[in-house]
């Protein structure tokens, strides 16, 4: 599996949980774990789906073991994150240095793509045309 792949994948896993916490808010009137459903829906569906797309067009990095931990390392953090800011907003401030802890979680996996962003192209031999295949 490619990391654009499990990027895709793990983004629709995450939408479903965040609109299924956002129904559970409506149908409960209680939306005192809307910064979670927040953080769900930003980090897990948006964020990973851009991290898909960004893989997508590099093959070389999307086939990377480096990718795919970066796309590991943020769904963890993603979740656990998650599962935090709901436990503080719901009155559990135990959860605190968890939500902290999987804060810099967060921060480490986006240090690393932008490496991947940042980083001189390795193959300058292929032209941009040589990835586009045209039309049918």
């Amino acid at each position: 599996m490619h990391a654009s792949s499990l990027s895709f994948r793990l983004a629709v896993l995450f939408v479903i949980a965040g609109m299924a916490m956002g129904i559970g808010m409506a149908a409960t009137q209680n939306h005192a774990i809307m910064p979670a459903h927040a953080h769900l829906n930003l980090l897990g569906w948006v964020s990973l789906f851009l991290f898909g797309i960004y893989y997508e067009r590099r093959p070389a990095l999307d086939a990377s073991r480096l990718a795919m931990i970066q796309v590991v390392l943020w769904s963890v953090g993603t979740v656990v994150l998650t599962v935090a800011v709901a436990a503080i907003h719901l009155g559990y401030h135990a959860a605190d240095p968890i939500a902290a802890l999987s804060s810099l979680i967060v921060l480490a996996a986006m240090l690393l793509f932008a490496y991947f962003v940042f980083r001189p192209a390795r193959d300058h031999s292929a032209s941009p045309a040589a990835h586009l295949t045209p039309a049918e």
